[in-house]
């Protein structure tokens, strides 16, 4: 009798390792959450619905990257300081400057005094109840070209954090207008 050998499968259960095992590890360690993305940005990225429409609010100045400040009732030291880091971080885009619009929002109880003696002549705009309410913690917020919240930073305590925050906030700001094809 012709006895064939038996075939090993060695052969296909290594293909199957090198092949399924890598795919299984990551959908293991992805599910079970142990990797952190790699994020560049510093800011923090908000929720992908929220524009000027959705706000019911026009908006101030289409086809601009905004940079967005909502002026509280009484400017203290750390309104100051979120004023002056605005001022600053405008001026530091230099080539890009025209491509950015500071807009500081007026609500009906804005000290508007603050703005005087600081010198900042800023656009101002009238803010409606919606925008005002998401940004009652006196957080800077970046507006895409088309009217699309995209990144706020929230509210530091002390010049030297603002300062740091602001170098943040340009950082981001030059990247989002380099990768930028819209404004």
């Amino acid at each position: 009798m012709n006895s064939q050998p038996k075939k090993s499968n060695n052969t296909l259960i290594l293909l199957l390792v090198v092949f399924v095992l890598p795919v299984a590890a990551a959908k293991l360690v992805l599910s079970l959450e142990l990797y952190q993305g790699g994020a560049t940005n510093k800011g923090a990225l908000m929720s992908s619905n929220i524009n000027y429409s959705t706000l019911a609010m026009p908006n101030p100045k289409p086809h601009t990257w905004q940079m967005l400040y909502l002026l509280p009732e009484i400017c203290e030291q750390s309104c100051q300081d979120r004023l002056y880091v605005l001022h600053q971080s405008y001026i530091a885009l230099g080539k890009d400057r025209d491509r950015v619009s500071p807009i500081i929002l007026i609500g009906s109880n804005s000290d508007i005094n603050s703005l005087k003696k600081m010198d900042i002549s800023f656009l101002q705009v009238p803010v409606n109840k919606a925008l005002a309410a998401l940004l009652t913690q006196q957080q800077l917020v970046i507006v895409d070209p088309l009217g699309s919240l995209i990144m706020q930073y929230n509210d530091v305590t002390g010049r030297d954090a603002n300062i740091a925050q602001g170098k943040a906030m340009i950082a981001d700001l030059r990247k989002m207008l380099k990768l930028s094809r819209v404004g």
